[in-house]
C-alpha cells in the first residue's frame, strides 16, 4: 500500500515537473525569440533607413544624404561610402544641365543675330530663286531656335522647382487647348475638351503651361488626316488622347527619350522630338506620375496624374 501510494506520488511529480519543463521551455523559446527580434531589429535599424532612404533619392533630390550616425563600423563605412557616391553624381548631373543651359544661351545669340542678317540682307524685292533661299534659310533658322528653347526649358525642369504658385489646372487647360484649336483645324483634326473638375495646384506656372501645350502640340503634330484630339480633365488626372498609326505597347516609353520618334510619321515631321521628354521632365519635377499607352483605334493616350 505504502508503495503504491509512493509509485503514485513519484509519478504525479515527474508529470508535473514534465509540465513545468515544457511550459519552461516554450517561454524560454517565446522570450528568446522576442529579445532576438528585438536585437536584429535594433542591428538592422540602419539599413532599413539606408534603403528608404535610397528609394526616395532619385535625379531630382539628389542632394539628400544617408548621414548614417553612430560607431564608426561597417555599416558606418558603407553609409559614407553611398553619401561619397551621391555627392559624385550630384556634381555629375549639375555638370550636365550647366553644359546644356549654357550652351543654349550661348547658341541663342548667334541664331538672332543670323535671322536678322537673312532678313535685311536679302529683303524685298529678290529674285524668284533667292526669295526661296531666303524662305528656306529662315525656316532652318527658326526650327534651330525651336530646338534650343526646348533645350532650355528641359534643362530648367530637370534643375526641378525653383518657384512655385498655386494654378488653375482647369483654367490653364483651356487656355492652352483654345490657344491650339487653330492649329488643330489648319491640319483638318477636330480637338474635343471636357473639363469635369476644378483642379488647384502648387506648382511653377511656367513649366505646367508648357506641360500642357507640349502634349496638345504632341497630339496634333502626330495625327492622322480627318483625325482627332481629346483633351479632359477629370479629379486630378489629365489625358490627352490622339488617333493616329498604331504604336508597340513595348515601345511607347521610348518617346519620352529625347530625339526619339517612332513610325515613319514620327520622321517626315518638323518636330524635334523633345515634347515628350519636357513633358516627362516637369512631371518628375512636380511629383506626378505619367503613364501612357496606345489608343484603342491607334494613336496614344497620355494620362498624367497630379498629387
Amino acid at each position: 500500500m505504502v508503495e503504491s501510494t509512493a509509485r503514485e506520488v513519484q509519478q504525479a511529480a515527474l508529470q508535473q515537473m514534465l509540465l513545468w519543463s515544457g511550459v519552461g521551455l516554450i517561454v524560454t523559446a517565446v522570450l528568446a525569440g522576442l529579445t532576438g527580434w528585438w536585437l536584429a531589429g535594433r542591428a538592422l535599424r540602419p539599413v532599413t533607413a539606408m534603403t528608404d532612404t535610397a528609394l526616395r533619392i532619385s535625379e531630382t533630390n539628389l542632394d539628400e544624404r544617408l548621414a548614417l550616425t553612430g560607431p564608426d563600423d561597417e555599416l558606418h563605412r558603407l553609409a559614407g561610402t553611398f553619401d561619397s557616391m551621391l555627392d559624385r553624381l550630384q556634381r555629375a548631373f549639375d555638370s550636365q544641365r550647366r553644359f546644356v543651359a549654357n550652351a543654349s544661351h550661348e547658341l541663342r545669340t548667334p541664331l538672332a543675330a543670323q535671322r536678322t542678317t537673312i532678313q535685311v540682307g536679302l529683303a524685298d524685292p529678290l529674285p524668284q530663286h533667292l526669295t526661296e533661299v531666303r524662305d528656306d534659310l529662315l525656316s532652318t533658322n527658326r526650327h534651330a531656335e525651336q530646338l534650343i528653347a526646348s533645350l532650355l526649358l528641359l534643362a530648367r525642369s530637370d534643375r526641378g522647382l525653383e518657384h512655385t504658385e498655386r494654378i488653375d489646372l482647369a483654367e490653364l487647360t483651356t487656355t492652352v487647348a483654345a490657344e491650339l484649336r487653330a492649329a488643330a483645324a489648319e491640319k483638318g483634326l477636330t480637338l474635343h475638351t471636357r473639363i469635369r473638375s476644378q483642379v488647384q495646384l502648387i506648382g511653377d506656372p511656367v513649366l505646367i503651361s508648357h506641360l500642357v501645350s507640349n502634349l496638345v502640340h504632341n497630339a496634333i503634330q502626330y495625327n492622322r488626316p480627318a483625325g482627332r484630339v481629346d483633351v479632359s480633365l477629370e479629379g486630378r488626372v489629365l489625358t490627352v488622347t490622339n488617333t493616329g498609326r498604331t504604336i508597340d505597347a513595348d515601345r511607347v516609353g521610348e518617346l519620352f527619350e529625347p530625339f526619339r520618334r517612332l513610325g515613319q510619321d514620327r520622321v517626315d515631321t518638323t518636330g524635334h522630338g523633345l515634347g515628350l521628354s519636357i513633358v516627362r521632365s516637369i512631371a518628375v519635377a512636380h511629383g506626378a506620375e505619367l503613364r501612357a499607352e496606345p489608343g484603342l483605334n491607334g494613336g496614344l493616350v497620355i494620362m498624367i496624374g497630379f498629387p
